[in-house]
């Protein structure tokens, strides 16, 4: 944050808030009252930017809050923050929109402005201290561009259009990870403007404990306005795609699965089901194909990559897309759309992959299932995701002690999605429940943040009651009244 920010935020606190000033004040007017204090905009229902301004990444999700703020500044977040509190509403903070399901389902935004920070975008990088600070609204594709030049590379998600904020306090898994860990053990200060309407920044030394609380704990605690990262110096990876036709799912997944078992800390990877839809925009070779592959990264020399890579090669693979390549390729690796896009999907975690698991997933998104969901995949966890090694890595590298949530409890982590059009939606959800019904004596004891799409509580994704019983009390230290409201709020 800027001084001047800084003092603006500070000025207006210890200044009387307009909005509040005539008890017979209708919302409306009140509403008004905020938008002319406001760097950005405010729109109402009604409003002819309403609905341009609700729409999350996911245009499935139907976000119909009492009023939108398109936040243009650090104090814009303060000053919506301080006007909720007084008007007796929420505020729902929101960048991009990802996994926005849970926090629109039922009435879950009819008391709350949505406070979306998409438009705060700048990215400063500190080559020499290898740091990253974002803004709330910046990209993963942001982030590469920024940092590529300088050859370091960061915990990046699986696509150029993911909000860099909401992946982090989430945890964050990267194709990196299995080497590194989550992203949010990676954080070094968090910049945040909490339900009283005040800046803080937090750090190991600085509020040690919202510090701990939001590193994985999700965006329940305030509204980042910036956080600082680490960065790796990292040239080159081997990576790529080794796809194999559809007929060949369970095969190609056992072998897989089996591989895992073995391979170092230096190899990430995923064994994945994709329906290409037939689109002109893809490749021919590609669009309205159906293929089983394996993504790996391997951040080892290409020879090291090439014998560990053998067995799988082995089982020969219609396209083999493996190459040296830098670390800001990455971000296609995945395939993602490109833009936003209407879908429903859910994941699990799995505190194992035995040969039973790979078959009842092969059963239930293979080549025979009955299925409409496009993509079904199984991402390998372990190695430094895990939450002994999360430890050990932030001793070996002087970070921060790991936060709410250092590592995660699983081996494997489930993810499928599918198209929400209207005419689709009601069978998308009925293939995305059989596979997770199918795979549910392997789930591992806790889920991951990110993956989970649906309302559901707090145990779930923070195991422990000695954990859940620290974030709520945190919870309850910042924002008593309950005036920031996340998708996953730990109160639930």
């Amino acid at each position: 944050m800027n001084p001047l920010a800084s003092q603006t935020v500070a000025a207006e606190t210890a200044a009387a808030t307009d909005t509040t000033t005539a008890p017979a004040m209708s919302l409306r007017e009140s509403f008004a009252l905020l938008a002319e204090r406001l760097d950005g905009r405010l729109s109402l229902p009604g409003e002819a930017g309403y609905d341009a301004d609700r729409l999350a990444w996911n245009l499935a999700v139907d976000q119909r809050p009492a009023a939108v703020v398109v936040a243009a500044s650090v104090a814009d977040v303060a000053r919506t923050v301080r006007a909720a509190r007084e008007l007796g509403l929420a505020v729902a903070p929101q960048a991009t929109g990802h996994n926005a399901a849970p926090l629109a389902e039922g009435h879950g935004l009819a008391d709350a402005i949505l406070l979306r920070t998409h438009e705060l975008r700048a990215v400063e990088v500190r080559p020499t201290q290898r740091i990253a600070r974002v803004e709330p609204g910046v990209l993963w594709g942001d982030v590469v561009a920024a940092t590529a030049p300088h050859g370091l590379a960061a915990l990046a998600g699986s696509s150029h259009d993911v909000g860099v904020v909401g992946y982090t306090l989430g945890g964050g898994v990267s194709f990196l990870g299995r080497a590194h860990g989550l992203a949010a053990n990676h954080v070094t200060a968090v910049e945040l403007v909490t339900a009283d309407g005040e800046f803080r920044r937090v750090d190991a030394q600085h509020d040690a404990e919202l510090f701990w609380a939001v590193r994985g704990g999700g965006g329940d605690f305030g509204v980042v306005t910036a956080l600082e990262f680490g960065l790796f110096e990292i040239e080159q990876v081997v990576a790529g795609s080794l796809f194999f036709p559809i007929e060949r799912t369970e095969e190609v997944l056992q072998a897989w699965a089996e591989w895992t078992r073995s391979v170092p800390d230096t190899v990430t990877s995923v064994g994945r089901v994709l329906r290409f839809p037939p689109m002109p925009e893809l490749p021919p070779f590609l669009s309205g194909q159906s293929f089983v592959l394996v993504e790996a990264v391997i951040q080892e020399s290409p020879d090291r990559a090439d014998a560990l890579l053998a067995p799988l090669r082995a089982l020969g693979p219609a396209m083999d897309s493996v190459h040296p390549q830098a670390p800001a390729e990455l971000l296609q690796l995945h395939m993602d759309p490109p833009g936003p896009t209407p879908g429903h999907g859910d994941g699990m975690m799995l505190a194992d992959l035995p040969a039973d698991a790979v078959r009842a997933f092969a059963a239930a998104v293979g080549p025979d299932a009955d299925t409409m969901l496009l993509s079904a995949e199984i991402r390998h966890l372990g190695g430094a995701f895990a939450p002994s090694a999360a430890l050990e890595v932030a001793a070996d590298r002087g970070l921060p002690i790991p936060g709410a949530v250092g590592g995660l409890e699983a081996e494997y982590l489930v993810y499928g999605v599918g198209i929400a059009a209207p005419e689709t939606i009601e069978a998308v959800v009925a293939s995305l429940g059989r596979l997770l019904s199918r795979i549910e004596p392997w789930r591992a004891p806790v889920e991951y943040l990110n993956f989970v799409e649906r309302r559901t509580t707090g145990s779930r994704f923070f195991g422990d009651e000695g954990r859940l019983a620290r974030l709520r009390a945190i919870k309850h230290a910042v924002d008593p009244t309950g005036v920031i409201r996340s998708n996953h709020p730990v109160g639930r």
